[in-house]
């Protein structure tokens, strides 16, 4: 296909230096043509890049790109289609992009019963990785739109992503918990300074059941501006936690709850994971638990704590399954492969924090200092780490709704068998504020930095500004620099990590 055909002057915005961001067309949102609702990127690879997008209606995917703003010397490459089997969604796979640039590209979508019909451009820039040591900044943090808080216009929306695209992350790593799927909405909050009102659609009216359902959480968070120019110019690595299909889920749970009609939980998880999958940029190829290699500063491991977890339960005496064996197997062995100095082990939960399910336990932990049920699954890679002196590790993570950084030290701990580690926890990106949670002692911990103390306030909205995100800069030398920054981007803790030999 001729690019310069279909690409006219009036089809698109150019990238604004000035302004910052994507110049939406007025009728970008559907009409006569069809609609763009997003565009992202995700997993970023030294040649390659994956672009995804939605549409309003069937089409045909196409994907320019270039590296120059200006979209000379460009290349045109054709998606998938977008069709009603996976919610009009659709993706395309550039190759042989150079190493280590920013690549910019544009969408633009072909209605399937018209192909002279056509959309209007979307906008995105995604940076390759470089097999070459560069300086690396990478983001984090989880946690959008969960106990009742969605989108106020009035409020400015999701304002961490605004904030956040100011840091130019060469890739972002969402720790899950991307939608609430359990958690419809109210079109009004009372607040003490007034009243929050969010954006309502059909599909955050109620729980998420059926597919459309689920997919109808991810398409809300595109109605806001300042998501979708965040995730059109960061590449993001995706995880997923309980709430893309409902509050502690585990397989084979079965609910009770009147707010379901359908009371199998693996039924929905299994509609949830679709969903999840579609409305991402996620190579279908790969499985949620995946290796991201960034070059020779850093790899990060996605861990998938959801799909092949055992019950809650008191979680104490023998191994339970977490992560289960053939994933803890797997993280061994990427691990123990990987060429990468850095080694940021991307975590659904915490692994310290204690996080209760009624009597029983949500996370890793179990309140206890002896080492029992899934704590067995962390020890076992720890000590495997040791044995093969797999230096630095660092653990990333989300969950809790609120921010903090553990330390964890053998000389401290119950079980001993390991070298000493930090773990960093950021969030809410944008949902209710809580904690903080109690920590366990099996592995030694110490508090370095919480945005909470106990008697704090719960539940506070994103209005009051508690929400973070965290930031991982590497610099070529190794040195990596960790930060919590809250929801204006003021630095809330900061810590300068040497690496060690190998």
């Amino acid at each position: 296909m001729d690019g310069d055909r279909w690409l006219r002057r009036d089809v698109f915005g150019a990238f604004a230096a000035a302004a910052g961001g994507l110049l939406l067309p007025r009728d970008a949102w559907g009409g006569s043509r069809p609609g763009i609702l997003g565009v992202m990127s995700g997993d970023p690879a030294p040649h390659r890049g994956l672009v995804w997008a939605q549409t309003d209606r069937p089409a045909r995917m196409w994907v320019e790109w270039s590296t120059h703003p200006s979209f000379r010397d460009r290349s045109v490459v054709r998606g998938t289609d977008a069709v009603p089997g996976c919610g009009y969604t659709a993706r395309a796979h550039l190759t042989s992009l150079p190493s280590g640039r920013p690549v910019y590209y544009r969408v633009i979508f072909e209605d399937l019963s018209d192909l002279r019909t056509r959309s209007f451009a979307m906008l995105g820039q995604l940076t390759t990785t470089s097999p070459r040591a560069r300086r690396l900044r990478l983001g984090w943090g989880g946690d959008v739109a969960g106990q009742g808080w969605g989108i106020d216009p009035d409020r400015g929306g999701y304002r961490s992503f605004e904030t956040m695209k100011r840091f130019g992350f060469d890739a972002f790593i969402h720790s899950g918990d991307h939608v609430y799927a359990d958690g419809p909405l109210r079109s009004t909050v009372e607040l003490e300074s007034g009243v929050w009102r969010n954006t309502i659609t059909p599909a955050k009216a109620k729980v998420a059941e059926t597919l459309d359902e689920f997919r109808g959480q991810y398409a809300y968070n595109l109605l806001d501006r300042s998501f979708r120019d965040f995730f059109a110019h960061t590449p993001v690595i995706a995880q997923w936690d309980d709430h893309e299909t409902l509050n502690n889920w585990y397989p084979n749970e079965m609910l009770d709850d009147e707010r379901y009609r359908e009371a199998q939980v693996s039924v929905l998880a299994d509609r949830a994971r679709q969903a999840f999958r579609e409305s991402l940029p996620l190579d279908p190829t790969q499985p949620i638990h995946r290796s991201v290699p960034l070059g020779p500063l850093a790899e990060v491991f996605v861990l998938d704590a959801r799909s092949f977890r055992g019950p809650n339960d008191p979680n104490a005496g023998p191994r339970k399954d977490w992560l289960g064996q053939m994933q803890v197997d797997w993280l061994k062995a990427r691990l123990q492969a990987s060429g990468s100095l850095w080694k940021i082990v991307a975590s659904d939960m915490p692994l310290g924090l204690v996080i209760p399910d009624g009597p029983h336990h949500e996370g890793l932990a179990n309140a206890r200092p002896e080492l029992g049920g899934r704590e067995h699954e962390l020890a076992e890679i720890l000590t495997f780490a040791r044995e093969k002196k797999i230096r630095n590790l660092l653990f990333v993570t989300a969950d809790v709704h609120y921010a903090a950084a553990h330390h964890y030290r053998p000389d401290r701990a119950k079980f001993v068998d390991f070298d000493p580690f930090w773990e960093l926890v950021a969030g809410p990106l944008h949902a209710g504020t809580f904690g903080p949670n109690d920590l366990d002692p099996t592995f030694g911990p110490e508090v370095m930095y919480t945005s909470r103390g106990p008697d704090d306030r719960q539940n506070l909205s994103p209005a009051e500004g508690e929400q973070f995100f965290g930031v991982l800069d590497i610099e070529t030398s190794g040195v990596l620099h960790a930060a919590i920054h809250d929801q204006s981007g003021a630095q809330r803790w900061a810590r300068s990590l040497t690496p060690l030999e190998e």
